[in-house]
């Protein structure tokens, strides 16, 4: 009998890599002309998986999210896993956002991604939730190969990560 082959499928966000990439942002908005005497605060809290920013007005917090955004790109940090928020209103006249951090493969994308995988009609290719993430096997290597690359063309509302491949 052939073994079988499998490779996980999660979705991880580097906390550490965040918060080096939120530095960076309020590094940059502390030398910036168009912030001088704006209040800016960007605060993560990791224990609730979220990134709150506040500022004067709604123009200045897109600018704020746009600067982050880059950040988090260059820094390697997937922006699919930030799931934006609306703006409210804060005490003094400010404006607050609360941004969610994805962490894993939501139930509702793991359901998707099975049924996906079960449409794509490949030959042994079975998916499996385990908790947030997706274990895809297979006894061809080929298969699992075909099936990661249908995969990637596919968007999900999450950065899949392909990892632990044996």
């Amino acid at each position: 009998m052939a073994d079988t082959s499998s490779f996980d499928i999660t979705s991880p966000v580097d906390f550490a890599e965040v918060d080096n990439a939120l530095n960076q942002a309020r590094k940059e908005i502390g030398q910036r002309y168009d912030f001088k005497g704006v209040t800016v605060d960007i605060a993560m809290d990791v224990a609730a998986k979220t990134l709150t920013i506040l500022t004067d007005d709604e123009m200045k917090m897109n600018a704020v999210w746009e600067m982050v955004q880059g950040r988090l790109t260059k820094r390697g940090v997937p922006v699919k896993n930030f799931k934006n928020g609306d703006s409210e209103p804060a005490a003094g006249g400010k404006v607050r956002r609360v941004i969610t951090i994805q962490q894993g493969i939501p139930i509702e994308a793991a359901r998707d991604i099975v049924k996906f995988i079960k449409d794509a009609k490949l030959k042994k290719v079975q998916a499996t939730i385990q908790g947030e993430q997706v274990r895809v096997s297979s006894p061809s290597k080929d298969e699992l190969q075909t099936a990661m690359q249908h995969l990637r063309g596919h968007d999900f509302g999450v950065a899949l990560s392909f990892g632990n491949y044996r």
